[in-house]
């Protein structure tokens, strides 16, 4: 039997929302739940910000599953400018046209610049990408990792989901993308921007929560191996580190250990497994050192 499709407006409320995440091994809080569903339902971009590795990403990835929706992710970085996330013609395909025009014996140049930048020599970008896909989640990724000029660029895309060609005119959505915003906090977002957006900090899970997130996501977990994971990874975010695990790095180490076949935790097993939860030296040396997982190391 084939599963009904899902729409933004199909949703009730943000319990509804929530259960539907969870099908999807996605355990969304009743703020974040709150947060999405209105976003959803009025139309607006949410704006997701927190600590790396708490779940922004995969919520956008788990909504486009939900609504059975295509996910564009543009990832973003410093020195993204408008070629990169709007759209480029395809130079080469050009000029390739006009050598063919040109051994055909054709000269009319309002007629060769009108041919050369047709739709099919265009090359749409992530954010063009996403206002002629219906439906789909855009989910723009890290913005804080970008340059603020490209803010000025997305306001004026998100303000009437439309984009401007010189050469072709306005292209405006049918159908407005879900849009998904992420920050990892490492710069302010511009107001202007945000004011666009719905917004909503995403915290670490409480312990509770990581258990049952961990049980959720990895089926062959014990009860026991979750809460030594989640226990131990609460302790490490109150240590100090240079990057605390998030819930994304909680997952990736109780995998690492059910791949070694463990049933709970030991402090060889915890500190072999290390790499999979810190990624930074320092901290390895700091959590060693400590006695973290048994003997501190001299």
């Amino acid at each position: 039997m084939l599963r009904r499709t899902i729409t933004a407006s199909d949703l009730e409320s943000p319990g509804q929302l929530a259960e539907l995440l969870d099908r999807e091994a996605y355990l969304a809080g009743e703020g974040l739940a709150t947060a999405a569903f209105l976003a959803l339902r009025m139309g607006r971009p949410l704006f997701l910000e927190g600590e790396a590795g708490v779940g922004k990403t995969e919520l956008a990835r788990t909504l486009a599953a939900v609504l059975d929706a295509p996910l564009i992710r543009l990832q973003c970085y410093e020195g993204l400018d408008g070629p990169q996330v709007l759209y480029d013609w395809d130079f080469a395909r050009q000029l390739l046209h006009l050598k063919a025009a040109e051994a055909g014996g054709v000269t009319d140049a309002a007629r060769l610049e009108g041919e050369v930048y047709d739709r099919r020599f265009l090359i749409a970008r992530p954010l063009l990408r996403a206002l002629e896909t219906r439906p789909c989640v855009l989910l723009i990724d890290e913005i804080d990792r970008a340059d603020v000029e490209f803010e000025a660029i997305l306001l004026e895309v998100l303000s009437d989901f439309a984009i401007s060609i010189p050469e072709l005119g306005t292209i405006r959505a049918q159908e407005p993308p879900v849009v998904v915003l992420t920050s990892n906090r490492t710069r302010e977002v511009h107001d202007a921007l945000k004011r666009r957006c719905l917004y909503h900090w995403l915290e670490h899970p409480s312990f509770e929560q990581e258990v049952a997130i961990l049980l959720r996501r990895l089926p062959g977990c014990s009860e026991t191996l979750a809460e030594q994971v989640a226990k131990a990874a609460g302790r490490l975010r109150e240590a100090g580190l240079v990057k605390p695990p998030g819930i994304a790095e909680s997952l990736d180490w109780t995998e690492a250990l059910l791949t070694l076949g463990a049933r709970e935790l030991d402090p060889g097993l915890a500190a072999a497994t290390l790499g999979a939860l810190l990624k930074h030296r320092e901290d390895h040396e700091t959590v060693l050192a400590n006695g973290f997982f048994g003997e501190p190391r001299g």
